[in-house]
């Protein structure tokens, strides 16, 4: 016993010892960090872009809520955090890539989604060697970005979809808009300090189109606002010099969040999802009737298609899953009557008539999802995002592979104490 006790004495010396001798930093310069996992379920996804450059095989971006951007060039069989050395927050809210140089890529940070978790960002960051490095391009208290579109041939011209502060109001969120690479910028579409933009739209062949969503919100401690009189969809037609409301058949009542996007092929097709109250009851409580039933004649929200480029609306379909965390539309590039509708908690919705109706895809993955982006070539491959990951389908949403690599699942302790 006498010599176990001496060698624990002698041991814990030495431990003691080495404990206290501090470690140059020049020899952990070259150690890098790996992720060793667990990634049993892969995280919030807040939006996807993908590049395609001209011999090599796709890059796929998946923006993420909490962790950054990873980036894979192997259909998601592998991922490389892309964003951990720009020096900016890991909340992103959007991703973009050049049409003209997919090269270029841009982030917006601060997740649009508006839930109580939702971090801020700081602003807007461009990559010119497809995310190796990162330069930080202004618009810090924007705070948080809905959507990025880029010049299909000048990437030097980029909308940014500002929502700004989600807990209290602010002037810096709308549309902004820069025509230098972010070296400059103008804010070219404004409500007021309580309205910023949540989505974009524009025209891949006439890029001086573009379609906006502007979106009144704001969170408290005791609540969820979101809507009011400043939402409304707008349109430009000159590169975001003049905009025009457009009104003629969408809900004319107050408005929340509005999703958008064009049939890139005829560019008189335009979809919006539209959350919308009736005047009486309904979302938020600004209402007042019991019931939240809708006086008659009114018009609630719902998937609306326009065939005149935004000058008229019909109301398709009245479905519309949680769209203060959803509202997400996409329509098939090749096919104007498949339109695909994100927020099932099972899978996303599809249609095949225009909206009129939708099925719920049920994927086998995880659900809640926020992005999703089509193949422009080849409308069977799907890529899309969620509350559990990135999923990839190759026929047309009927089978998935659920890529379960990515670690940045968000912990929730049961003990408020444990940070």
């Amino acid at each position: 016993m006498r010599v176990v006790a001496r060698l624990g004495a002698g041991g814990l010396a030495v431990a003691i010892t080495l404990a206290a001798q501090t470690v140059s930093p020049a020899l952990l310069g070259g150690l890098q960090w790996r992720s060793i996992g667990p990634a049993a379920t892969g995280g919030r996804i807040a939006d996807i872009a993908v590049a395609k450059a001209p011999g090599e095989p796709l890059a796929i971006f998946a923006a993420t809520t909490s962790g950054g951007l990873f980036k894979s060039v192997n259909e998601g069989v592998s991922w490389i955090p892309v964003f951990d050395r720009a020096g900016g927050m890991m909340s992103l809210g959007a991703v973009a890539v050049a049409h003209s140089n997919p090269a270029i890529v841009w982030v917006g940070t601060g997740e649009a989604d508006n839930r109580q978790s939702s971090s801020w960002g700081d602003g807007v960051y461009r990559s010119l060697d497809g995310g190796a490095t990162w330069r930080k391009m202004g618009l810090d208290e924007t705070r948080h970005v809905g959507k990025i579109v880029i010049h299909p041939t000048d990437p030097n011209t980029v909308y940014v979809a500002a929502v700004g502060h989600l807990w209290g109001s602010n002037a810096e969120r709308g549309v902004y808009k820069t025509t230098d690479g972010g070296m400059t910028w103008s804010k070219v579409l404004y409500k007021d300090e309580n309205t910023g933009a949540i989505d974009l739209a524009m025209d891949p062949k006439d890029p001086n189109v573009i379609f906006a969503a502007m979106y009144q919100r704001q969170r408290k401690g005791w609540g969820y606002n979101g809507g009011g009189p400043g939402s409304g969809l707008y349109r430009t037609t000159d590169g975001g010099a003049h905009w025009t409301e457009l009104r003629k058949g969408l809900p004319d009542v107050e408005k929340g969040r509005i999703g958008l996007c064009i049939f890139p092929e005829d560019r008189r097709i335009v979809y919006a999802i539209v959350e919308a109250d009736p005047p009486t009851g309904g979302r938020g409580g600004r209402g007042g009737g019991a019931g939240g039933e809708a006086a008659a004649g009114a018009q609630l929200g719902g998937v609306f298609r326009s065939t005149d480029g935004g000058e008229t609306w019909e109301h398709m379909s009245g479905l519309n899953p949680r769209p203060c965390y959803y509202s997400r539309i996409y329509v098939d590039p090749k096919d104007p009557t498949r339109v695909y509708l994100l927020g099932s908690n099972r899978g996303f919705y599809v249609s095949a008539d225009s909206g009129r109706s939708f099925r719920d895809v049920f994927s086998n993955v995880h659900g809640e999802d926020h992005a999703l982006w089509i193949n422009p070539e080849n409308t069977n491959h799907l890529v899309i995002g969620g509350d559990g990951g990135v999923s990839i389908s190759y026929d047309h949403g009927l089978t998935w592979l659920f890529r379960l690599n990515l670690p940045i699942g968000q912990f929730e302790p049961a003990d408020r104490a444990v940070l």
